[in-house]
């Protein structure tokens, strides 16, 4: 019995032996296999197994003005990141004590990450302090998950807000990033004005770091292997056509006031200048959002985030007078020499008012004088003939009532009724003569942006060419190669030079002998313009005016909305005639008008107080 014990013991230890000398074999053989063999495979799906990989963001293109000014550039910002799978959630109170938040916000930004991605490392918070920023690093190896990028925020560095122009950046929300393989969790992208519309231009190519990390998935160096990094590529900066010493001067100008600024190059269609007023300082916008101050002015009733520049639409009252001239001709109802006698009223049924004095009047006067009874009775005869159609097509070819194609978001088309926008606001047939004849004078449903009466006015400024109004002329790419961008300027063609001709005498008169020669006359620049009124049955007057200079070769052209601002010869034409003073001789002489300017309070018009 005992042998036959000892000898099935001694058969199992040699079994066991056997198997475990199989088991080594077989162990052997497959680290053999793993790192002889098939080396090349594995030891790279090891490595990635320790390498992290993470996004590195690309310098935003930069902005200059048209003389090579910097206006916009970058500046560093200290930005936490996450990466949830490697990030423990006992370690929030840890993090919110760091960072002295409370432990919700910490969860909650935790879980956005999370629903993000739990392996690709996102922003956690941006735009922290460097105080705060270091208090983390200290800790950051208690912190595994949590690393940091140094990024950037926008940055002005010249005395000009502009922030009509420029826009802002705000983040991209879920749907957005969802559509877009460039975009992150956390990434700013342009929301409104040129970050919008050359959003793509500007915001570069992401590039990729490799990091080695340990099993916490701490970073432990940069990634000692093959090469596989990919630098950024940085925006690329956009050359626009501001000129920053004009802009400045305007946003000076307009500084409480509310209306809209535009000068522009009439040859070419460049924006020299553009201020929507009130403005909101661009600088609280950029980095972290001041939620407080993103909530006062969105609350503001003064509405600052409107461009009151390319969006407004109101009535351009008189300064539509040139225009009406100009269709007036090419339609034959009058000529240079057609005279009209003022009355002091224009009678169709009831009285229409005339301010300018009694006596008669040819084209060139009535501009001058701007005489309301000469183009009532021109809107008379093409509303009489049965030509409302023809003529709004005729202003259109102007650039009022159609879409603008500026580089800026949000520009208005403004209003030019044809007889299928009466019907729809009177009811089909249920309008007459009465209803049109205040078109004639830039009244009733005609309304137009000051952006649209600049381009009107560059038009009759240039000869007749319809020039497309652009703030960036060009792009200069990553690699320093310059892409102009090419504006078409289409001649139109029923307009004459001897239409364009007699309406500029007008406006030239306007400056030397009319309601624009107390504040715009001036003995070293030869300026013509259109002063406006608008009536507002919602308070005072609009004041409009609209010019151009010099006289015999236009090189700027000027259009200034101040609302509620009561006569344009008062509120609008003197901060006209500083910014064409500034731009054509460097500087500013008139130094009565200058603080007139910027001292104004508008004061009510004649119908205004004959209103009351």
């Amino acid at each position: 019995m005992i042998q036959n014990r000892n000898n099935r013991t001694k058969t199992s230890i040699r079994t066991l032996q056997v198997m475990m000398a199989g088991l080594s074999l077989i162990i052997l053989g497959r680290i053999f296999y793993l790192q002889i063999i098939e080396y090349d495979t594995y030891a790279a799906l090891g490595e990635k197994n320790s390498v992290r990989q993470e996004y590195v963001d690309p310098a935003r293109g930069l902005i200059y003005d048209r003389n090579g000014i910097l206006i916009v550039d970058n500046e560093p910002i200290y930005t936490l990141t996450i990466t949830p799978a490697s990030f423990k959630k006992d370690n929030i109170p840890l993090l919110a004590s760091l960072l002295e938040v409370q432990d919700s916000v910490i969860t909650a930004k935790v879980k956005e990450a999370q629903e993000y991605s739990w392996n690709r490392t996102s922003r956690l918070f941006t735009e922290i302090d460097f105080e705060t920023f270091s208090r983390v690093q200290e800790n950051i190896w208690r912190l595994p998950g949590i690393g940091h990028q140094i990024e950037s925020k926008r940055h002005y560095p010249t005395e000009m807000n502009a922030s009509h122009i420029f826009g802002y950046l705000r983040e991209a929300n879920q749907e957005e990033y969802a559509k877009s393989n460039e975009i992150l969790l956390g990434d700013k992208i342009g929301k409104s004005g040129l970050e919008l519309i050359y959003e793509s231009e500007l915001r570069g190519d992401l590039g990729v770091k490799y990091l080695t990390v340990n099993a916490l998935g701490q970073t432990l160096r940069a990634f000692e292997g093959e090469k596989m990094d990919q630098s950024p590529t940085r925006g690329d900066d956009i050359i626009t056509t501001i000129d920053a010493d004009l802009q400045i001067l305007a946003e000076k100008l307009m500084k409480g006031k509310k209306g809209g600024l535009v000068a522009m190059n009439p040859k070419t269609g460049g924006i020299l200048a553009m201020v929507s007023s009130p403005q909101y300082d661009l600088s609280r916008l950029a980095g972290r959002l001041d939620k407080d101050y993103w909530q006062k002015i969105n609350a503001d009733s003064t509405t600052p985030l409107y461009n009151r520049a390319i969006s407004n639409r109101q009535p351009p009252g008189s300064t539509f007078k040139p225009l009406m001239g100009i269709i007036g001709l090419h339609m034959g109802y009058i000529t240079p020499q057609t005279t009209i006698y003022n009355s002091g009223a224009y009678i169709r049924g009831r009285p229409y008012k005339d301010t300018a004095p009694v006596g008669t009047y040819d084209l060139e006067k009535a501009i001058t004088f701007s005489s309301n009874t000469y183009f009532f009775s021109l809107m008379d005869d093409i509303a009489t003939q049965g030509k409302l159609n023809e003529w709004s097509k005729l202003v259109k070819d102007f650039g009022l009532g159609v879409p603008n194609s500026i580089d800026l978001p949000y520009a208005n088309s403004g209003i030019v009724p044809d007889s299928s926008y009466m019907n729809r606001a009177f009811g089909k047939n249920k309008w007459g003569i009465g209803d049109l004849l205040s078109f004639g004078i830039g009244q009733g449903l005609v309304s137009a942006s000051p952006l649209q009466l600049a381009q009107m006015t560059s038009t009759i400024a240039n000869g007749g060419y319809k020039i497309s109004p652009h703030v960036v002329q060009a792009v200069r790419k990553a690699d320093g190669s310059l892409e102009r961008i090419q504006h078409q300027k289409p001649k139109i063609k029923w307009v004459k030079d001897d239409y364009l001709e007699e309406v500029k005498k007008g406006m030239r008169g306007v400056v030397v002998e009319g309601s624009g020669r107390f504040y715009v006359k001036n003995p070293t620049v030869s300026v013509a313009g259109k002063t406006g009124t608008a009536q507002n049955p919602h308070g005072r007057d609009h004041g409009w005016f609209t010019s151009f200079a010099p006289f015999d070769d236009p090189q700027i052209v000027v259009t200034v909305l101040i609302e509620n601002g009561g006569y344009g010869s008062q509120s609008a034409s003197p901060v006209a005639a500083l910014i064409i003073e500034k731009y054509l001789t460097g500087e500013i002489n008139r130094q009565r008008v200058y603080d007139y300017v910027i001292n104004f309070k508008s004061r009510p018009t004649d119908s205004e107080l004959l209103d009351e």
